[in-house]
C-alpha cells in the first residue's frame, strides 16, 4: 500500500501542524500541503517559513480535493471547523486530528461527517512547551507514540494507510478505544499538567521576596513543573473541559494517594515513605527502558563546563 497522499490539508498550524508539514515533506509523503488558520498573521508566518504549498484563511478551500485532512486546532474549535469544512470534504478522504482527547472528537465530528469520509481520530503523544508555526521540527514524532481511535465502521485499509503515514514520520502507532485513550491520558498527561499549573500558580501567589527566592533556586523539581506549565493555555483549557470525566476520576485517585502521603509525613512514618518512593522509582526506570525518556543526568540538559580553577589555564 502506498503511504503517499495527493493533498494534505492542515487546519491549524502550531507546533504539531508545522511538525507534520515538515516531516511529511521530508519523507515525501504528500504531493501538496494546504494550510489554513484563522489568524492572518499566523498564516503569513507559515507562508514565510514555506511550510506548505497553498495558504488560505478559508478551511473549506483548504480541504477541497484533499485525501487527508488533519485538524490541528484546539479541540474546542472542532465543531465550528467541521461545520465549515464538511460540505467540501471529498468522498474517500481520511479526516483525522491531533487532539489530546478522543471521545469528545468523535461526539463532535461524527454527526457532521459526510458519507464516504473516514473519521480516524489521532493523538501524537509528542510536544514541547513552545507553540506557533516556527516551533515545529520534523523530528518531533521520532520514537514517540501516536494513538489512533477509529470506530468499528472505519475501513481497515484507511486505518492502515494513516498508520503507515505516522510510522513514516517516525512514530510508533497503536489503535485503541476512544474512551480508554481518554482515561489513560488523564493520568499520564492531563492530571500532571493540572498539578503543574497549580504548583506554579501557588508560587505566583507568594509574596514578592519569597517568589524571587523560589525562582532563583529553581534548578530542581520546580523548574520542571514550569516547563509543563508553559504549555499552550488555550489547548489545555479545552483538554480539561472536554475530558472532564477522565480527569476527575484520576484526580480523585491522586488526591486519595496524596492524603496517604500527607499522613505519613505528619506521623513521621519513614518506612511508608520509603516504600512508596521505592515503588514509584521503578516507573521512572520502565519509562526509560521503553525509550520514552533519556537516562542521561539532569534529563539530558546541556551544561556549560565549570570555570577553570586558577592555575589551570593553558599558557
Amino acid at each position: 500500500m502506498s503511504v503517499k497522499f495527493k493533498k494534505l490539508a492542515l487546519i491549524g498550524i502550531g507546533l504539531i501542524g508545522s511538525s507534520i508539514a515538515l516531516a511529511a515533506r521530508r519523507q515525501g509523503l504528500v504531493d501538496h500541503i494546504a494550510i489554513s488558520t484563522r489568524k492572518p498573521e499566523t498564516l503569513a508566518e507559515a507562508e514565510a517559513l514555506q511550510l506548505g504549498d497553498s495558504y488560505t484563511l478559508d478551511p473549506a478551500e483548504a480541504v477541497r480535493d484533499a485525501d487527508l485532512v488533519i485538524l490541528c486546532t484546539p479541540v474546542g474549535a472542532y465543531k465550528s471547523v467541521m461545520e465549515a469544512i464538511a460540505p467540501s470534504l471529498a468522498p474517500g478522504a481520511i479526516l483525522s486530528d491531533v487532539g489530546s482527547v478522543k471521545e469528545h472528537v468523535v461526539k463532535v465530528l461524527q454527526p457532521l461527517l459526510p458519507e464516504g469520509v473516514q473519521l480516524i481520530p489521532g493523538h501524537p503523544i509528542a510536544g514541547t512547551e513552545h507553540s506557533g508555526p516556527s516551533a515545529g521540527f520534523p523530528e518531533l514524532f521520532a520514537g514517540r507514540w501516536c494513538v489512533l481511535t477509529p470506530g468499528p465502521e472505519v475501513d481497515p485499509a484507511a486505518v492502515e494507510k494513516l498508520s503507515a503515514f505516522w510510522r513514516a514520520m517516525g512514530s510508533q502507532v497503536e489503535c485503541m478505544d476512544a474512551a480508554h485513550h481518554d482515561m489513560v491520558l488523564a493520568i499520564t498527561s492531563h492530571v500532571p499538567h493540572l498539578i503543574a499549573y497549580n504548583i506554579v500558580g501557588t508560587v505566583a501567589d507568594l509574596e514578592a521576596d519569597t517568589k524571587s527566592e523560589v525562582i532563583k533556586f529553581s534548578a530542581s523539581g520546580f523548574r520542571d513543573f514550569t516547563r509543563i506549565a508553559a504549555s499552550d493555555p488555550v489547548m489545555w483549557r479545552d483538554v480539561f473541559l472536554t475530558n472532564r470525566d477522565g480527569v476527575l476520576e484520576m484526580l480523585g485517585r491522586f488526591l486519595e494517594d496524596l492524603a496517604v502521603l500527607q499522613r505519613a509525613v505528619r506521623t513521621g512514618d519513614g518506612p511508608a515513605l520509603e516504600a512508596m518512593f521505592t515503588r514509584t522509582r521503578a516507573i521512572r526506570r520502565s519509562i526509560i527502558s521503553a525509550g520514552q525518556e533519556t537516562a542521561a543526568p539532569d534529563f539530558g540538559r546541556p551544561h556549560e563546563a565549570p570555570p577553570a580553577a586558577e592555575g589551570d589555564e593553558k599558557a
